[in-house]
């Protein structure tokens, strides 16, 4: 065996590690006829960051899932039992929700191995939305 194989596995090529965490938050869409959805409503959002990377680092991981979790956690504190039309510019979409936490953890969250970060919100059983890009 190789020292790579030793190191990495045999036949791996990228890693992912996933954590997620769920929050209520309240918002009113902002486009001409939103109908029902204009008005302040709840969702329980599912929040999932899923980090890629093509190698293990130093410790023998992509990254320090404990670390992960906090930080997503930290981030989703951010928008738990608020209103997210008061945090997000724009019509405060799913996909906008997506992207703001994607640029946070981006910003909380060292993690030296970790290339692409993939976020991933469920907007109830109603919609799936996801934001990618690099780390």
């Amino acid at each position: 065996m190789t020292e790579p194989e030793r190191e990495n596995g045999p036949t791996a090529t990228s890693y992912t590690v996933t954590v997620g965490e769920a929050f209520v938050a309240q918002h009113h869409l902002t486009v001409p006829g939103a109908g029902p959805e204009g008005r302040v409503h709840s969702h329980t959002f599912e929040a999932e960051a899923t980090f890629r990377g093509p190698a293990l680092g130093e410790r023998g991981y992509l990254l320090d899932i404990d670390a992960a979790t906090e930080a997503l956690s930290t981030v989703v504190d951010r928008y738990r039992d608020e209103t997210l039309n008061d945090h997000l510019e724009g019509n405060p979409s799913c996909e906008r929700l997506a992207a703001a936490i994607h640029d946070d953890l981006r910003d909380a969250l060292e993690a030296p191995a970790v290339e692409d970060l993939v976020v991933t919100v469920r907007e109830d059983e109603t919609a799936v939305v996801t934001c990618a890009g690099p780390f």
